[in-house]
């Protein structure tokens, strides 16, 4: 390969760390390392070729589920400080999406739909009621399209810094470029699948638009006013969209788009609000 091509490309996957490293990132759960990997893992097999899902839980085994979807990159891991903190009558679920952590594939799963579709067997009825979902930033129209494909079997959403409008997204220079066989090359798995899930994710979520309507369980919106990676516009648009569910928002000024991490409170009293609701499943 050419010496200019060869340092574009290195260029470019230099940059996208750079770019989407924060997606699902830093600065990470406050419990240890240790901790962490202590929790419970398991597996489940799924209806979508390739894919294996693993995931962490704790609490209850036979409590009221709340299920755990981490951005673009990410695992399960990141929401290690929830999992450890499990209110009583609760279990909570924290998935690696496929592509990531310990799921397979080993390559990105770009479809929202398909996607939706390995998270869709934890989607179990306890104590009388169907989990709730909690997504931050890519994981947020993640369990916006698991609501919207199974419908009646999901209790409520909690959206974090979610990026549901198609309007907002972009792409960056450097990503076409890294997503070339040399920049692929130089990214690890982690970044690699972000990448391809970014690129492709305007047109998924345009797809999932006419569908937000449908949606009628309580919904959460939990957004920081200065999160550069998903613009707080994104609350606008989903409570246009989501005009049956009438999501609340919870706006949190000068905050950026880290929530699981320094906002860990208000996701738990986001949760709550939830699960306090008597309202229909999605």
């Amino acid at each position: 390969m050419p010496a200019v091509p060869r340092t574009l490309a290195l260029a470019a996957a230099l940059v996208l760390v750079a770019v989407v490293a924060g997606c699902g990132g830093p600065p990470g759960p406050a419990s240890s390392e240790a901790a962490i990997a202590a929790l419970s893992r398991a597996e489940t097999g799924v209806p979508v070729a390739g894919i294996q899902l693993s995931y962490l839980h704790a609490g209850s085994p036979s409590g009221r589920r709340v299920i755990f979807v981490h951005g673009t990159p990410g695992d399960a891991t990141g929401w290690g400080d929830f999992l450890l903190s499990v209110p009583s009558g609760f279990e909570y679920i924290a998935v690696d999406r496929p592509g990531f952590g310990q799921s397979g594939p080993d390559e990105a799963v770009v479809s929202l739909a398909a996607q939706a579709r390995a998270i869709a067997p934890l989607l179990e009825k306890r104590q009388g009621h169907w989990p709730i979902l909690v997504g931050h930033s890519l994981g947020g129209p993640i369990v916006a399209q698991i609501a919207a494909d199974y419908p009646g079997r999901v209790e409520g959403l909690v959206i974090a810094a979610g990026s549901l409008d198609p309007g907002l997204e972009k792409i960056h220079w450097a990503q076409p470029l890294a997503a070339t066989g040399l920049g692929r090359a130089l990214l690890p798995r982690a970044l690699r699948n972000a990448n391809a899930e970014l690129m492709a994710l305007k047109p998924e979520l345009q797809a999932l638009e006419p569908r937000l309507a449908a949606i009628a369980c309580p919904v959460v919106l939990v957004h920081g006013t200065k999160d550069s990676l998903v613009p707080y516009a994104n609350t606008d648009f989903i409570r246009a969209r989501m005009v049956g569910a009438g999501p609340e928002t919870m706006t949190l000024q000068d905050q950026n788009h880290y929530l699981p991490w320094n906002s860990a409170p208000t996701l738990a009293a986001a949760i709550a609000r939830v699960a306090s609701r008597n309202g229909p499943p999605c």
